[in-house]
């Protein structure tokens, strides 16, 4: 063989070699093309998120990104109506990581826990609510947060205005651009400003167990208002195309879900039984076991 060959030779194999790497690094990147966890979240949204990963939302999106091996991204946006527009179908990241389960804007995993709206009241007061028919409620001021001006849209407001106590509302803004924390509730319950308050159960166990003045936080059962729904199960949220991404998720939160739980736990907020959520659990019991 003349040196010419040899070269040829060499050459062509060399070329081989290097498209069978191109190739398998093609599939490689079409397996999984993800550089980042890349997630929607508001810049100002204690408990749940904020820019300084100081909420529970944070410390979750850090498990699935551990669990990724990836680095954690966010492209932050204040959770209001163009939230989802400007954030996740804008594609400028990928998941919402906490979302109502089967919110239709969305495609969202199986539910990873439920809370419900609570009454946090102070530990010293002589009654303990846990009924929208308590008596008690008609000699307290009950403070609520309102999306609106009357606050009509949440469960809450409804039921109390079901019993004629509308009067008795007191209404707190729910967003930080408001002029005011969405702390400023349960700070109220605290000093004596009013009686009682009933909120999303995430925001209220956290806040009120950052108090000085020892607060109660009771969940509001379903069973108290057959025609109203108080208690919620929440998934990620993915584009409504991502069923692939979904699944994938869905495979991260059943092996961390243990995890996931002790954040809650850590940030207060009060865990429910949700039917999806009893079904996971019961799953990772039954492996355990095994």
């Amino acid at each position: 063989m003349t040196n010419t060959s040899r070269v040829t030779t060499m050459t062509r194999t060399c070329c081989v070699a290097l498209g069978c790497l191109l190739a398998a690094a093609a599939l490689l990147s079409a397996a999984d093309p993800r550089q980042a966890l890349r997630v929607c979240a508001d810049p100002d949204n204690l408990p749940f998120s904020n820019d300084r990963s100081e909420g529970f939302e944070n410390r979750i999106a850090q498990i699935i990104a551990e669990d990724l091996h990836l680095p954690l991204q966010y492209e932050w946006y204040p959770q209001r109506n163009s939230f989802l527009r400007q954030t996740l179908n804008a594609g400028k990241c990928d998941v919402v990581i906490g979302v109502p389960a089967g919110w239709d804007p969305v495609l969202a995993t199986k539910p990873y826990y439920a809370s419900s709206y609570v009454f946090i009241y102070r530990k010293n007061q002589a009654s303990t609510l846990s009924s929208f028919d308590d008596p008690a409620l008609r000699k307290l001021k009950i403070g609520l947060h309102a999306f609106g001006n009357d606050g009509v849209n949440l469960p809450p407001a409804r039921a109390l205005g079901q019993r004629g106590l509308a009067a008795n509302v007191v209404g707190f803004s729910l967003f930080p651009g408001e002029g005011e924390s969405p702390s400023k509730i349960i700070d109220a319950v605290a000093s004596g400003e009013i009686g009682v308050a009933v909120v999303w159960g995430p925001l209220g166990g956290y806040f009120a167990k950052r108090e000085n003045t020892p607060l109660r936080v009771t969940p509001v059962s379903d069973a108290s208002n057959l025609s109203l729904r108080f208690s919620y199960e929440i998934s990620m949220g993915v584009r409504r195309t991502d069923t692939a991404w979904k699944e994938q998720l869905e495979g991260i939160i059943e092996r961390r879900h243990k995890e996931i739980l002790q954040v809650l736990s850590e940030y207060g907020v009060p865990v429910v039984s949700g039917a999806e959520v009893a079904k996971l659990e019961k799953e990772l019991a039954s492996v355990s076991r095994k």
